[in-house]
């Protein structure tokens, strides 16, 4: 199969490394230019989206934001520009479930199928081709890509139509939020306490309180590794995302509007780019406590 890959960032680069790795005949492009290694591996460079659009059965894009999609795909030079009719394109970014399902109706039209497939593991998912990757599409579609995303991930679902795979991915980032919130705090309370938080966090995992991230982000605060990973700055805009289709389907989400606010005081203190792990600065600094000087 010939797949085409749109966005090479700290996410897109391992994932494209993978499919090239699965002997798939791979035709990349991104706006800070294809890596060197992803040629020297067998991948070929293209100038735009179109042109990986015309040269590819199967169009991936793997970019930031809702308006960067839509750019991608529907911009001049864009994909729509060089699809024809029986291609598929698979958008694996995290973006608004509501302007997925009008750029889906607006390829669909063009005889072409679309996939919703945002991902879950981060940079670590994204290098072990872990990823979880959650899927909004028809059944036939999904079946004839799921060979594709099995090369980048582990835990495929099919979710629901188009959207539906956007919508799991902001309820993920709402729990992630929140847990990450829950491991910081009690990380926090354990050293202001005067207990080892290396032994806290060593004894939680092995309890009912154990979750990938006190595995993953508990061991981060500690250690104080807070270069992304996950930047605060893409997560609050999947927070943006849950708070304004909460406040469009009539329901409230108060701890996701305070883990909001943790992030805004992380970005008040020039953390917009730290990894999300570093939502504990924000309790850290009100508390005048780190967690590392338990």
């Amino acid at each position: 199969m010939k797949v085409g890959f749109i966005g090479l960032g700290v996410m897109g680069k391992p994932m494209a490394g993978h499919l090239i790795d699965g002997v798939h005949e791979v035709y990349l492009s991104s706006r800070s230019g294809v890596p060197a290694e992803l040629t020297r591996k067998g991948g070929t460079a293209c100038a735009t989206a179109k042109d990986v659009a015309e040269a590819s059965d199967v169009v991936i894009t793997m970019v930031p934001d809702t308006p960067d999609v839509e750019l991608v795909l529907f911009g001049d030079q864009g994909v729509a520009a060089g699809l024809s009719a029986g291609k598929t394109v698979i958008d694996m970014s995290s973006i608004s479930p509501i302007d997925t399902k009008a750029f889906a109706a607006k390829i669909e039209a063009l005889g072409c199928a679309y996939v919703d497939a945002p991902v879950s593991g981060g940079e670590v998912g994204a290098k072990a081709a872990s990823l979880t990757i959650m899927c909004g599409a028809d059944e036939v579609t999904f079946d004839k890509v799921k060979p594709v995303l099995e090369l980048m991930g582990k835990n495929i679902t099919l979710v629901g139509p188009n959207g539906a795979g956007q919508t799991c991915k902001v309820a993920n980032q709402i729990i992630v939020a929140l847990t990450i919130e829950a491991v910081a705090e009690g990380l926090l309370f354990a050293s202001k306490a005067g207990a080892d938080p290396v032994k806290v966090r060593d004894a939680l995992v092995g309890g009912l309180a154990t979750s990938r991230i006190l595995e993953v982000h508990g061991e981060r605060m500690i250690k104080r590794t807070f270069d992304p990973g996950f930047r605060i700055e893409l997560h609050q805009k999947d927070l943006n995302l849950a708070l304004q289709g909460a406040k469009a389907l009539g329901v409230t989400l108060p701890n996701t509007a305070t883990a909001q606010e943790l992030f805004n005081a992380c970005r008040a203190h020039g953390g917009a780019g730290w990894d999300h792990s570093a939502m504990v600065r924000a309790l850290e600094i009100a508390s005048n406590h780190e967690v590392a000087k338990g």
